[in-house]
């Protein structure tokens, strides 16, 4: 099948990039370098900070390489109400306006853990109340329609393992809670498979909110023994959960297939969680997945 609406590309967290400063992770440099030579012409800006924060001098070493980025990233903690709203805001203004400045269209908003990603220590309820998902619905419809009017951008809600938009359940009740002119949804296969979801179902179901696809898969072997155990997300990513495509679930050919068929232009960039990780490991397994990816028809 030609998926000629799909646009392919990685991002930092295939790199084991989790933070914008931190011993463990490739340099930027070295990540700018490795995924032009992997195959890939888009990027996301990873973590605010990680890459350079000066428009120009990041536009110049985009260029060098013949890389465009296709969006920035945010964590936000709406579900806690209007007194979150200034702080995020100012978080949200730095990151929309570089992803603006590169040209991009879209702004990838993920929601706050409610155990820390690393530690697994606790940092919130992990079900919210419903006066506390009201105001995560309210308030991302507010993020939505003003970084749209500010920055010309499309706020693309990632849902995502061990926060509060991460199953299925999860998923449906927040779209049907949201106005589709201000909120669209990033779909990441590998952690709405590593919650129980099923992909291909939600593109068919509320293809009309996709606005951005993430393409990871994960290990089923290790998520049964993190589901058997509790394991926090960090811990399990550094277990292997998410893996090298094809070895894992959910099949993606069916994936961009249900994609391509919307019959709109979307982002699919790869993600394979891996921090921490060896600095020699990325490089292979993105030229491979490129590979593969070409053999599907993107």
């Amino acid at each position: 099948m030609d998926l000629d609406r799909i646009r392919i590309g990685s991002a930092p967290d295939s790199w084991g990039v989790w933070f914008p400063d931190d011993p463990q992770q490739t340099p930027w440099q070295r990540f700018l370098d490795e995924v032009a030579e992997a195959g890939y012409h888009w990027i996301e800006l990873g973590p605010y900070g990680y890459l350079p924060t000066d428009p120009a001098r990041l536009r110049d070493e985009l260029e060098g390489r013949r890389l465009t980025v296709s969006a920035g990233t945010v964590f936000t903690a709406l579900h806690r109400g209007p007194a979150v709203w200034d702080a995020t805001w100012e978080h949200v203004a730095k990151v929309a306006s570089l992803t603006a400045a590169m040209g991009a269209r879209h702004l990838v908003v993920i929601p706050e853990f409610w155990r820390d990603p690393v530690t697994g220590e606790r940092t919130d309820p992990e079900q919210l109340s419903p006066h506390q998902f009201r105001d995560l619905a309210e308030g991302t419809e507010r993020l939505g329609r003003e970084v749209r009017e500010r920055y010309g951008l499309t706020v693309v809600v990632h849902p995502h393992a061990d926060t509060h938009l991460a199953t299925e359940e999860h998923v449906t009740r927040f779209l049907d809670a949201t106005d589709p002119a201000a909120v669209s949804l990033c779909l990441d296969t590998g952690h709405y498979a590593y919650c129980g979801g099923d992909s291909v179902r939600l593109i068919k179901t509320y293809g009309e909110r996709l606005g951005y696809l993430h393409l990871k898969q994960v290990d089923p072997a290790i998520l049964a023994e993190v589901r058997r155990d509790g394991t926090p997300f960090g811990p399990a990513v550094a277990s292997g959960v998410m893996c090298e495509p094809p070895r894992g679930v959910p099949d993606l050919p069916p994936v961009l297939a249900a994609a391509q068929g919307l019959g709109v232009d979307l982002f699919a960039i790869v993600e394979q969680d891996m921090y921490p990780c060896p600095p020699d490991q990325p490089l292979p397994i993105a030229t491979r997945t490129r590979r593969y990816l070409r053999s599907c028809g993107a």
